[in-house]
């Protein structure tokens, strides 16, 4: 009854207005349809589903649907265009319908996206949000040319973002200019409701020469501050808030940390004194993510440095301005310097300690929603995180984390609350001169209903075998270590890696390849990341989609899955964690979304979601 009213008296988080999101996918038995299930609707809210065909209306189920949100349509006819339909009951009464869904005649596996990709370019990774207060969401691309990491000299190509509706209508076009180098390092983006106004906003660092989707240049456009290696060092940074609508700026702040407190224009003797390096690839690592750091408002957070010096800003956007929220800064006291060199490649938002408001989890250590410190563990960088309800049968969130260090921690599982490690696993290899020995990657899903919690699993580092969520070794063999995705009928996990969806059998410590992509000539992004462009639940159920480029580069598919299943969901998207996680998913190395919640067969009433709705 205490944790109850606790849970009742938390703010609750302003988040974006959904429609139904119906879809239809054909299958071999019929067309399956799902459609989201919200997290401001009653657990069991009934629905009629009706199918429109040649002008005629059919309701399709002969009793209210009450288990899961989806149904198998086996009298469709597939060489007909089809639309579907929800509408939700109260009591007796139908409520309208908000979301159709028109599959065509003959319609492939997919949704197809055409794009308008630049010469000489490719689609890289994305994020969704409304962009314009519809209650449907619009995609934000990024579309990358020649790109090179913060390591390596040589000039890249200008980043380009681009918006999309979902039937392919390009909404805008920004460049950032030849003055932001290209690269996963360095062109992060965030797209999310900053002022609750139910529109999401854009924000992104900018800096001379970038050009927004109205064609306004930020800056001055005659300065190049690219040098003789191709990096970036001088001149002005700037932070910039995008109109989601049409891509034009609201608002350009200095971006915080500068490269240096005093100058625009450091020696590399000053960047060596402050970050470690003169040449930038230590000064130029960034993240960034939203984070609910009030409990109620989404606030910006963009980050600097985590080999060395870490710097975290959190900006609030209000009145179409951004101001400084607070500036955390590893450097600035002795207190914090036990926060200096902590953090990974990526970076994880949730709220840790139960308190109703976000922390930054940054790789080894954990930044308060205050902007002070909450722990570190010292363990150092890491190429990838993953934080959620790994463990149910301990309280609150986990988080697993891999390290570059060659000691006793090459992968940990520790309490998100207070940063207490409760189970490390060494790296068995030592370090070679100038080579680094620590597990390359990293997972943790629930694969395996025989063990509680998320198993584990890393490659490289002389780490084998897979683990369960208390540490121990449990199996000889692991899946792919890449992504999860939710995509079959029952509440495990499944193993996303490069364009293939497989299905591990814990029995046998095999996969079984439930979906390869590559058969609709798809192809994975970022290299040998092999990730694809967005895994997300977009609509549909509570189960994931998932986004590629094809493989000319002048089309998204979007793949959903048409597999039946009895449970019921609310959308992931009105879960905050999971929400979050599409927002931080593009940065640098990317990771998958988890929920905030424990999912699997025996899991608990899932909770409703503290959320309040903003409709434009």
């Amino acid at each position: 009854m205490l944790l109850f009213s606790f849970a009742n008296v938390l703010a609750q988080r302003n988040m974006e207005y959904l429609k139904r999101g119906v879809v239809a996918v054909p299958q071999q038995d019929g067309i399956f349809v799902s459609w989201r299930l919200l997290g401001t609707e009653d657990k069991a809210t009934a629905f009629n589903l009706y199918r429109k065909t040649d002008g005629k209306e059919t309701k399709l189920n002969a009793k209210p649907l009450t288990k899961g949100t989806n149904f198998l349509d086996t009298k469709a006819d597939k060489a007909k265009e089809n639309t579907y339909y929800v509408k939700a009951l109260s009591g007796k009464k139908e409520l309208a319908d908000d979301s159709r869904f028109t599959l065509k005649a003959n319609a492939p596996a997919y949704l197809s996206i055409p794009l308008k990709t630049p010469e000489g370019y490719a689609p890289g990774d994305a994020s969704v949000a409304d962009l314009d207060g519809d209650g449907e969401y619009e995609i934000v691309l990024h579309q990358t040319g020649k790109a090179h990491d913060n390591s390596h000299d040589g000039p890249t190509d200008p980043p380009i973002f681009q918006a999309y509706k979902l039937d392919g209508t390009l909404m805008w076009t920004i460049n950032l200019g030849k003055n932001i180098r290209e690269g996963a390092h360095y062109t992060q983006f965030i797209v999310y409701d900053l002022d609750g106004d139910g529109i999401a906003e854009v924000a992104m660092k900018t800096a001379d020469g970038s050009v927004d989707g109205k064609g306004k240049v930020i800056g001055d456009a005659t300065k190049n501050w690219v040098n003789e290696t191709g990096h970036i060092l001088l001149g002005p940074e700037y932070l910039t808030v995008f109109d989601g609508r049409t891509g034009a700026e609201i608002h350009t702040v200095k971006y915080e940390v500068p490269r240096h407190p005093d100058t625009e224009n450091p020696t590399p003797e000053q960047l060596k004194e402050i970050w470690g390096d003169g040449n930038g690839n230590r000064s130029d690592r960034f993240l960034a993510a939203a984070a609910y750091l009030d409990g109620k408002n989404a606030s910006l957070v963009m980050c600097r440095g985590y080999y060395t010096r870490t710097a975290i800003a959190a900006y609030d956007f209000k009145d179409k301005k951004l101001s400084l929220r607070w500036l955390f800064d590893s450097d600035t006291s002795e207190e914090n310097r036990k926060y200096r060199g902590q953090g990974n490649h990526n970076l994880s938002i949730t709220d840790v300690d139960g308190d109703g408001k976000d922390e930054i989890v940054y790789g080894a250590m954990t930044i308060n929603d205050n902007g002070k410190g909450l722990h570190s563990t010292g363990f150092g960088h890491g190429d990838a995180l993953h934080v959620g309800d790994l463990d149910p049968t301990r309280p609150g969130i986990e988080i697993f984390d891999i390290q570059e260090r060659f000691d006793d921690a090459g992968m940990h599982m520790r309490d998100g609350k207070t940063g207490e490690v409760l189970w490390k696993i060494a790296s068995v290899e030592s370090r070679k001169e100038d080579k680094f020995q620590g597990p390359g990657r990293g997972l943790s899903l629930n694969i395996d209903p025989r063990y509680p919690g998320s198993e584990c699993w890393v490659t490289g580092a002389g780490i084998t075998g897979l683990y369960d969520s208390k540490g121990n070794r449990i199996g000889e063999n692991i899946p792919a270590c890449n992504f999860g995705i939710y995509w079959d009928g029952d509440l495990l996990s499944e193993i996303l890696n490069g364009t293939v969806i497989d299905k591990w059998d814990y029995m046998n410590g095999t996969t079984k390849v439930l979906l390869d992509t590559k058969d609709f000539d798809c192809a994975s992004n970022n290299g040998t990341k092999s990730t694809p462009v967005l895994s997300v639940d977009l609509f549909g159920d509570w189960r994931e989609e998932v986004i590629y480029r094809t493989t000319h580069n002048k089309e998204l598919r979007i793949f959903s899955t048409n597999i039946p299943t009895e449970h019921r969901l609310y959308t992931l998207m009105h879960d905050p964690q999971y929400r979050l996680s599409i927002v931080w998913q593009n940065v640098a190395y990317n990771q998958p979304p988890h929920a905030s919640f424990y999912i699997d067969e025996k899991m608990p009433e899932q909770p409703k979601p503290n959320i309040t709705v903003k409709k434009k």
